[in-house]
C-alpha cells in the first residue's frame, strides 16, 4: 500500500512537470483565445470559435516535455491535418492568460491588410486570431536545467500564418459564418452543441 501511495505521488509530480492541463486551465486557454478573437479590430466576419482538442494537447505536451525551447517539427503537430504552434518561455511560472496575452500583444506591430508595420514580430498574434484555426491544445513543462524554467506550447488546428494572407476576413461579426454565430464567433451551432 505504501508503494502505491508513493507511485501516485510520483505520477502527480510528473504530471505537474510535464504539463498535463486540468479542466480549469483548458477553460482559461479556450476562453482567453475566444475573448481576444471576438475583439479584433477591424471586426472579423469569419472568426471561428475555439474549442479544446485532446489530441493537439497530447502533441503539445510531448513537445513541451522535451524542454527544447524551440519549435517542433511540423510532423509532430498533426491530428487530422497539420497544426500551427505558439511557444512561450518564462523564468517563473506564469498564468496561461498572461502567456496568451503576450502573443496577442504583437498586435502593436500589426496593421490589418499590411502585416508587420515596423519589422516587428507578429506571427504569434496572427496565429491567435487566425480565423480558420478552431481547435487548440496546450501544455506547459517545468525545465529545471534550462535558462527559462517554464516552456509553454500551444498547437492550433488547422494552422494559420499563410504568407500574403490576412488572418481573418474583415467585416460585420459573423457575417461570413458557414453556419451559426455565438457571441461574435462562428460556431457549428448556437451556444452549446
Amino acid at each position: 500500500r505504501l508503494f502505491l501511495i508513493q507511485l501516485q505521488r510520483l505520477q502527480l509530480i510528473q504530471q505537474q512537470q510535464t504539463g498535463s492541463l486540468r479542466g480549469k486551465d483548458q477553460t482559461e486557454i479556450v476562453n482567453k483565445h475566444n475573448t481576444l478573437r471576438r475583439g479584433v479590430q477591424p471586426t472579423a466576419s469569419n472568426m471561428m470559435k475555439m474549442s479544446w482538442n485532446k489530441e493537439a494537447a497530447t502533441n503539445a505536451e510531448k513537445w513541451a516535455a522535451t524542454c527544447s525551447m524551440k519549435h517542433s517539427p511540423a510532423s509532430s503537430r498533426v491530428i487530422t491535418s497539420g497544426c500551427g504552434e505558439n511557444l512561450y518561455m518564462a523564468s517563473f511560472k506564469n498564468s496561461w492568460s498572461n502567456a496568451i496575452q503576450a502573443w496577442y500583444n504583437e498586435v502593436a506591430n500589426f496593421r490589418y491588410g499590411v502585416g508587420s508595420i515596423n519589422g516587428g514580430v507578429v506571427g504569434h498574434y496572427t496565429q491567435v486570431v487566425w480565423a480558420t484555426s478552431k481547435n487548440i491544445g496546450c501544455a506547459m513543462a517545468y525545465c529545471p536545467n534550462s535558462t527559462y524554467k517554464y516552456f509553454y506550447v500551444c498547437h492550433y488546428c488547422p494552422p494559420g500564418n499563410y504568407n500574403l494572407t490576412n488572418p481573418y476576413k474583415s467585416g460585420t461579426s459573423c457575417g461570413d459564418c458557414p453556419s451559426a454565430c455565438d457571441n461574435k464567433l462562428c460556431s457549428k451551432c448556437k451556444n452549446i452543441c
